[in-house]
């Protein structure tokens, strides 16, 4: 049974914004890719096009799948007036109605009909490649996995949470076991223990599946190959070999990139250097014998045409490796911390029994200088509140908070600039000068290139505002970083750098974060915010 999912010379855009551009890859059969990159830069267009759901402006997308093709959706509904037995009976139609139909060309082979025994192999074959016989028991298995089990089959979908609702389609779709599997943002509203259950029931499947996550600790375990979306160069690479793989590849390439700025620079002095000494060397080197001057100034005028064409040489090679230049790679990001002494003698943010009705209950802490404390607690505890009010962007409704020393705040939702901003702009609001005395340190952190400063903030991605929040907070020495989720929006490799830089800031830190890798990797102190008591 043949299976294709490939794109050929793919283009998208919205809005005369061009997500995708030219791009061509195929997905490997039988594996489990993911598709990488930053919020807003194409990822789940391409999933959507891979599903039928969205049409190219030009290209070719090709999916041949006998056993099916499977598609959750990052935001879907469910509605509202279905039972949980209805979503299940929904999903797993395809089987039933196979099922049926193999009943009766069987009932017709057994009467004598040989017409149709090339039917009912090939949906024979169907239905054992897609799990019929087992696809019961698999109901039952994903919604165990993934936390349902307990969940009443009479309940309605309007009953259910978000969070419920999420799951839901997820078990049942992965219960229809389609030939395949197209999942955006599958690990939303998973716990740890689902998240596992997810990871091996996807390694251990066959079948296609192409998934568009986020999750570094997903990627670790349960891909193989990765197709990077890069945003802003609107094309698609491949990587293979899993995510260890592809970080050790994107460094390589780092590393490559470092040494051809080194070499550029070699070829740019040497080509400087020869065209001076070369200047230089302007006399025929001799000195005149037998006042011989007509032979005198005739080897003179041939030495110095000489000259003056080598001279021209070597200004061309230099003008063509200006024209070329290949730009030094960015240093990693690094916070700087101040080391004030106010920060050094007392806690620099303290926190005495502050509460926002309806958002935070009643909490105390004090982050002292070099403390690292990561903030948890389950949606809707009131985390970003209590970082809101820590930043000084919330009042509390009671209790205090005091503030020693310089305080970088990265917020939950990108927010930066004012209406008509451009990107250099809006970096350099409230900062003295012009824009422009500002675009070398913008640079300097390898977020963005040159060609996009005069970009309309209003025009970017939300990954790229979430870089130019994060550039504002890196331009600027702090004595405490707090940071709610900094992961969010950010391609894989820059999460990892963002990491980095954490680890090795010597200021005090607090996070807020939902990113595995990031919490499995935590060396500091916790504190769990626990949502208001229901007043029912």
């Amino acid at each position: 049974m043949t299976t294709q999912l490939t794109v050929r010379d793919l283009s998208k855009s919205f809005n005369d914004n061009t997500v995708l551009a030219d791009v061509t890859c195929a997905f490997p059969v039988g594996a489990h890719s993911a598709i990488v990159g930053e919020n807003g830069s194409g990822k789940s267009t391409l999933l959507r096009l891979l599903a039928g759901e969205e049409t190219p402006d030009a290209g070719q997308v090709t999916v041949l799948a006998a056993g099916g093709v499977g598609y959750l959706a990052q935001d879907a509904r469910l509605a509202g007036y279905l039972t949980v037995q209805k979503v299940i009976d929904a999903a797993l139609s395809d089987l039933r109605a196979i099922a049926t139909r193999l009943r009766h060309l069987e009932s017709a082979m057994a009467a004598g009909d040989t017409g149709v025994f090339d039917e009912y192999s090939d949906l024979q074959t169907v239905y054992e490649l897609r799990g019929g016989y087992d696809a019961d028991a698999r109901v039952e298995r994903a919604l165990s996995g993934l936390g349902l089990r307990a969940l009443p089959r009479e309940r309605t979908v309007g009953e259910l949470s978000g969070g419920e609702q999420a799951r839901l389609r997820l078990a049942t779709l992965l219960a229809a076991a389609p030939e395949v599997l197209l999942l955006d943002e599958p690990t939303n509203h998973l716990d740890d223990d689902a998240l596992v259950w997810l990871e091996d029931h996807l390694r251990a499947r066959r079948g296609t599946t192409v998934t568009v996550t986020h999750d570094r600790t997903f990627l670790d375990r349960a891909v193989t190959t990765l197709f990077e979306v890069d945003g802003d160069r609107r094309v698609v690479t491949r990587y293979g070999g899993g995510y260890t793989t592809y970080l050790a590849e994107k460094e390589a390439a780092r590393r490559r990139w470092a040494q051809d700025h080194a070499e550029w620079e070699t070829k740019v002095a040497a080509a400087r250097e020869a065209t001076a000494t070369t200047a230089r060397r302007v006399a025929p080197g001799r000195a005149m014998k037998d006042r011989n001057k007509m032979a005198y100034g005739m080897r003179g005028d041939w030495v110095e045409k000489s000259l003056s064409a080598r001279i021209r040489a070597a200004e061309e090679r230099l003008r063509r490796l200006l024209d070329r230049p290949v730009p030094q790679p960015p240093e990693p990001l690094r916070f700087t911390p101040t080391f004030t002494d106010a920060s050094a003698a007392h806690a620099v943010i303290t926190a005495d029994a502050v509460s926002v009705e309806g958002r935070l209950t009643e909490t105390s802490l004090a982050v002292e200088p070099g403390q690292r404390l990561l903030v948890t607690g389950g949606n809707g505890a009131g985390k970003s509140t209590l970082m809101r009010l820590l930043a000084g962007d919330l009042q509390p409704h009671t209790g205090t908070v005091t503030r020693r020393g310089r305080i970088g705040y990265l917020p939950q939702d990108p927010d930066v600039g004012a209406p008509g901003d451009t990107l250099s702009e809006a970096f350099a609001r409230g900062r003295p000068g012009p824009p422009d005395a500002h675009h070398a340190q913008l640079l300097s952190f390898g977020l963005f290139d040159r060609e996009r400063l005069r970009i309309p903030v209003e025009k970017l991605s939300v990954g790229q505002r979430q870089r130019l929040m994060l550039a504002c907070v890196l331009s600027e020495p702090v004595d405490v970083l707090l940071l709610d989720e900094p992961t969010n929006h950010l391609s894989p490799t820059l999460v990892e750098e963002l990491e980095a830089a954490l680890l090795a800031f010597t200021g005090a830190l607090v996070v807020v974060s939902h990113d595995r890798r990031l919490r499995e990797r935590w060396t500091g102190t916790e504190l769990r915010v626990e949502p208001a008591p229901s007043e029912a």
